[in-house]
């Protein structure tokens, strides 16, 4: 007869931040490379750049664009469909947080960082959380430094990464809660309810899209067409 042995609490933390990761890479994968209805983050920044007289009109234009696509509940929670298959999220908030992904990968992309740069990547993840999040845990000593520190860095730091990927799952796993509250609060007025999801994550995203456009300054210069 085989005994079971419970795993060590080492282990079991090292299975869930291996999945985090893992997580985070697969909506990263979405975001930055594009599937089904979605083009890639450099798709999307060079589409806009070839339209823009410049490339800070170009990122006006990518804000502006995915609060829309972030508003629109029908084709998030239908992305986020695909999403889930190797994240475990609902539909809406994985598919939310691949068009967030898109947006701050493409501002990077403008502004001149390379995206398939782990420190990057690493970077673009973190500032899901937005200004209030990252400065928090940076207050905490949770986190070292800001995104564009991160994206930056001369070397990719690996535990760093593993970190970064567990406070954002955590942080979109605890978006449900307040989405559901707010939402049900708002069923309960006339011509409300509908639409009360789709704007707050509209303007989430544009917060987003700020926060991710002071982080990521200019490095180098791209022109339109």
């Amino acid at each position: 007869m085989t005994e079971n042995v419970p795993e060590e609490p080492r282990t079991i933390v090292a299975r869930a931040s291996e999945g985090a990761g893992n997580a985070l890479r697969t909506l990263l994968e979405i975001a930055i490379n594009g599937s089904g209805v979605l083009p890639g983050a450099k798709t999307a920044a060079a589409k806009q750049l070839v339209k823009a007289d410049s490339v800070e009109e170009a990122v006006e234009a990518l804000v502006l664009g995915h609060a829309g696509l972030a508003a629109a509940q029908g084709f998030v929670t239908n992305l986020g469909g695909l999403a889930t298959m190797a994240v475990g999220l609902p539909a809406n908030i994985a598919g939310l947080a691949v068009v967030q992904t898109r947006l701050v990968a493409a501002i990077a992309h403008l502004r001149g960082y390379d995206i398939d740069s782990r420190q990057v990547r690493t970077a673009l993840v973190l500032t899901l959380l937005g200004a209030d999040g990252v400065d928090r845990l940076i207050r905490l000593g949770t986190l070292p430094t800001t995104p564009l520190a991160i994206a930056t860095a001369p070397v990719f730091d690996r535990s760093l990464d593993r970190v970064v990927s567990e406070k954002v799952l955590a942080s979109l796993a605890g978006r449900i809660g307040g989405r559901n509250a707010a939402v049900l609060f708002a069923r309960r007025i006339p011509l409300l309810g509908g639409g009360v999801s789709g704007a707050m994550d509209g303007v989430a995203t544009v917060e987003i899209g700020a926060y991710a456009r002071e982080q990521f300054v200019r490095r180098r210069r791209l022109t339109p067409g």
